[in-house]
């Protein structure tokens, strides 16, 4: 019989003894009732120190935390700890957190009751149902929710996703060390608002964490084995295994756990001994002059003044151009200014004094583009609503507005028939041509719909296709719609934006080119273009048609090539099928023939003229020297394709220093490495990004091409954009058997809105915006990039936090941040949000 502590029997009172056992029965069912509730209840009575509060405050938590796996299988394996007598802290607002202090040895126990078990299952459920989502946009798997990690909901649904500058607030990060921090987020992520409170839905789990992280003297992390394991499964997913970092880690992890997440965020972005390469502070221009000095045009910009407001208002466009605009091209006020046009001067570049900073609109009924390869036969009518063409070009068989497509059966006006015939009989007529091994990089001139680089594809042939925006109206545009590269130029009064002897072909099919007038002063810009032993194929009325004005521009031409040492290597007759000829000429391998003309007209050009200066340079009437030293780049033919690609090229020497400092072959070959694992590691795996659906590529700043060079087996093309205040490895890049350009971003890029799939940024805002308007530069970027398009943006936190408040601003969606050692790593995707103010550009007004 269970007695009261001071109760006594008396056995010489009867009373005494049945009132004793009437009132142990009732203290017996009494204690029953208590025993059943407390098994049936969701809660425990906090029991609360009764020390003062402000001594509890002072009070450390020193205890180790033995974390433990929360099974959901396993209801009776409950999370334990151990803590020293009166070391327990208030918890204050945590009321979810339940606890029951034992009293022998001061042990205390935590208890997850049954009900709160359910909820975090729930909660796990629904972030591994999240973890599993399909983007209703490009179909791009999330795969990473890093606000999830620790079973821990979102609170607000409609909230913005989580950003850098919140990452020292909030209680799920991944990583942060002490003076270092390490933090990563993708696409879909959410906060609280109050995101400096602790939710009451929290775990207990989470809240101790919380709990220890704050008390700890030294500001190490701790973090419950559960949430680790979250971290490392969510990590492998976005991040695979890598490189080791640094061991001296503030965060507490197990130690397999601590080993596989610092391996995991090494691949996206890597270690400082891997960096060196990105490492933008390290940087310097080497044996490589900038094109901006070669040029001595580079223009003083004024800086941004307001980039680095965190409110951002956006305007739409208002020109005439309307959702076809391009600042540099459509400067109405600059071209009616223009005391004359006879050289094509209104179809060039003529950039307004300050950069548009307003976006530009969609067309009505714009739809995302359809995919390669089925692009290069149609593509939506109403993505480029341009009928024009068709009427003009519509007995040519050039495109067709076939229901909601227009379509695209022929190719041109030479090969109306296919351009794949067209090409196999270029091939026959001159074997040495050799598509896709001695010929790889071309220029297409007036190239039109640019069917003719799109079937090259299929020889391993890349075509740098150009025709100016005149009244055949967006032939570049449907080019680039179909996923063809294609930029919108004129040869008027300005070197092409190429460095000199690039070029393995230059193809002209009717190309509209005078170049017979004016001393052949555009046929001289070729021969600046065109390799030594290069070749020029011309498919025009004048090589098969016997009219009079034929007749005389081929004697013209004859005359003209023959002066500059051009050889006439084959003329065709009419091939039965498209009904032309082609006449092919090469360019000199030696200067035996410029020394041994009776006349020296075109002259040969002073030394002190560089080939390779391009950018707003004047065109020039005289030739360059063929090379002849063998260490001269010119002097031999690249390596055939795909063999040119990795191999450095003969004239990149050891003596000379390379962008990075080492000598040029290494630091090329430590380049082209680098962007393989990043690429294949990260950009491949981690990103979210659906690649099938990606086939128009620029990288902004591209250095060796060696991103390009990573993505040479997708089937996409890169444009490879060299800044003209960077150092002048263009020329490289062609070497290896890609393309690219100059260009000043401070200015719009020459190319249609709505261009480009996917745009690489490595380590060029950052350089930008000390010398452009940022803000323009973003909205640039913005005209550039379709709808659903990616932006891969690599730089320096401040810069990446910068970038990333303006593109939610423009309400992106962030895919990815990242930042580690102060340096940065986003992928946000492009929405469909269009502002509705507008902001009318009198000088776009016609």
């Amino acid at each position: 019989m269970a007695l009261g502590r001071y109760n006594r029997v008396d056995n010489n009172n009867n009373k005494s003894s049945s009132y004793c056992s009437t009132v142990t029965i009732v203290i017996f069912m009494g204690l029953c009732l208590v025993g059943i509730w407390m098994i049936t209840s969701s809660w425990v009575v906090p029991v609360q120190n009764g020390d003062d509060p402000a001594e509890e405050k002072k009070n450390q938590l020193k205890d180790q935390v033995e974390t433990v796996i929360v099974d959901s299988n396993d209801r009776d394996n409950k999370p334990q700890f151990e803590d020293k007598p009166n070391d327990l802290r208030k918890d204050g607002p945590e009321k979810n957190l339940d606890v029951s202090l034992a009293k022998d040895k001061g042990k205390a126990n935590l208890a997850a009751e049954e009900n709160q078990e359910k909820t975090e299952e729930a909660k796990w459920d629904k972030s591994k149902k999240d973890n599993q989502q399909f983007n209703s946009v490009g179909g791009e798997k999330n795969v990473y929710n890093s606000e999830n990690l620790g079973g821990q909901g979102s609170e607000n649904n409609n909230e913005k996703p989580h950003s850098i500058k919140d990452d020292k607030k909030s209680g799920s990060d991944y990583a942060e060390k002490k003076g270092d921090e390490s933090t990563s987020r993708t696409y879909g992520d959410k906060v609280d608002k109050n995101d400096d409170k602790v939710s009451d839905k929290r775990s207990a789990d989470q809240v101790k964490k919380k709990s220890s992280n704050e008390d700890s003297p030294k500001g190490d992390k701790v973090f419950d084995k559960s949430f680790v394991d979250q971290v490392k499964k969510s990590s492998n997913e976005v991040f695979p295994k890598g490189d080791k970092v640094d061991k001296n880690n503030d965060n507490v992890f197990d130690k397999s756990s601590d080993s596989q997440v610092k391996k995991s965020s090494n691949e996206v972005f890597p270690s400082v001994a891997q960096s060196e390469l990105l490492n933008e502070t390290m940087i310097q221009n080497g044996s490589f002059t900038t094109q901006a000095a070669e040029s001595n045009k580079e223009k003083n910009a004024e800086s941004s003044s307001n980039s680095s407001s965190k409110d951002y208002s956006w305007k739409l466009c208002n020109s005439t151009a309307g959702p076809d605009f391009i600042p540099c091209l459509d400067n109405c006020e600059a071209i009616r200014n223009l005391p004359t046009n006879i050289h094509y001067e209104h179809r060039e570049r003529h950039c307004p004094e300050v950069p548009p900073t307003c976006l530009v609109p969609l067309p009505e009924g714009y739809k995302f583009p359809i995919e390669w390869p089925k692009s290069r036969d149609k593509i939506w009518y109403k993505n480029v609503p341009h009928s024009k063409l068709v009427e003009f070009k519509g007995g040519q068989n050039w495109l067709k507005i076939t229901g909601d497509y227009l379509t695209f059966p022929g190719g041109g006006t030479q090969f109306r028939r296919g351009a794949l015939h067209y090409i196999d009989f270029i091939q026959q007529a001159v074997p040495d041509i050799a598509w896709g091994k001695r010929s790889r990089v071309i220029l297409d001139v007036g190239c039109g719909v640019a069917s003719f680089g799109g079937y090259l594809f299929e020889r391993s042939v890349l075509a740098m296709s150009l025709a100016p925006k005149d009244e055949h109206e967006a032939q570049v545009q449907f080019a680039l719609e179909r996923g063809i590269p294609a930029v919108s130029a004129v040869m008027g009064t300005k070197r092409l934006p190429y460095p000199g002897t690039v070029f393995d072909i230059i193809h002209c099919a009717r190309c509209r080119v005078p170049w017979h007038i004016e001393g052949g002063k555009l046929l001289l810009e070729l021969n600046r273009l065109l390799r030594p032993g290069g070749f020029f194929l011309w498919s025009a009325t004048p090589v098969y048609q016997l009219k009079a004005q034929d007749v005389e521009i081929w004697k013209a031409m004859i005359e003209r090539t023959k002066a500059m040492c051009w050889e006439l290597v084959n003329k065709t007759s009419k091939e039965p099928i498209n009904k032309v000829a082609i006449a092919t000429f090469r360019k000199p391998t030696s200067n035996e023939c410029y020394e041994q003309r009776s006349q020296q007209e075109p002259p040969l050009c002073p030394e002190s003229d560089d080939p390779n200066a391009a950018w707003n340079v004047p065109l020039q009437t005289c030739m360059h020297k063929v090379p002849l030293d063998p260490s001269e780049r010119g002097s031999k033919w690249p390596e055939e394709w795909p063999a040119r690609l990795e191999k450095s090229p003969y004239w990149l020497l050891s003596s000379q220093v390379g962008v990075y400092g080492k000598a040029a072959p290494e630091d090329l070959a430590a380049d082209n490495e680098h962007w393989k694992q990043v690429v294949t590691k990260s950009y491949m795996q981690g990103m979210g990004i659906n690649w099938s659906s990606v086939r128009n590529v620029m990288d902004m700043k591209a250095v060796y091409g060696g991103f390009a060079a990573a993505l040479k087996d997708m089937n996409l093309w890169v444009m490879n954009v060299i800044p003209v205040d960077s150092p002048d490895t263009l020329p490289i890049i062609y070497e290896r058997g890609l393309f690219g350009i100059y260009h000043d971003w401070c200015e719009s890029f020459s190319t249609y809105p709505r261009s480009y799939d996917l745009l690489h940024a490595d380590h060029i805002f950052s350089r930008v915006k000390k010398r452009c308007n940022f803000v323009a530069v973003v909205a640039e970027v913005d005209r550039i990039l379709r709808p659903g398009g990616k932006l891969i943006a690599r730089d320096d936190v401040e810069t990446i936090t910068e970038l990333e408040n303006m593109v939610r601003s423009m309400h992106w969606e962030v895919r990815l941040s990242y930042s580690k050692d102060k340096e940065g790593l986003l992928c946000v995707q492009k929405s469909m949000w269009r502002p509705t103010e507008v902001e009318t550009l009198t000088y776009a007004i016609a």
